[in-house]
């Protein structure tokens, strides 16, 4: 794999805070670096992929399919949930945090 250099100036707590989640994961902090802008990029590409290929969609129409989609037709032996599905219990997502007001902003 070729590689290249790169100066990446970061704000001082931020370096910290990737430092400190680079070292808890157990990688180095220029591989921690990679695997983030990979799932940015990777984020990014499906977002223009789905807008790309969702533009023109009749979403009215695909509910209106969705909604008829197994109408009338009772489930059939072997597709029910597994029982280890059902028993979960259901967590909801943690809340994110207020930002602190007594930091202050740095420009863009």
């Amino acid at each position: 794999m070729k590689t290249s250099n790169f100066a990446l100036r970061l704000q001082p707590t931020l370096l910290e805070e990737a430092r400190a989640l680079a070292k808890s994961e157990g990688v180095a902090l220029n591989q921690l670096i990679n695997v983030a802008v990979a799932e940015k990029l990777a984020v990014t590409r499906t977002m223009e992929f789905f807008q790309r290929y969702t533009r023109d969609a009749n979403v009215a129409r695909a509910l209106e399919i969705l909604n008829k989609a197994g109408a009338g037709n009772p489930p059939m032996e072997g597709d029910e949930l597994p029982e280890s599905w059902i028993s979960r219990e259901v967590v909801a997502p943690p809340k994110p945090r207020a930002k602190s007001s007594t930091r202050s902003k740095s420009p863009s």
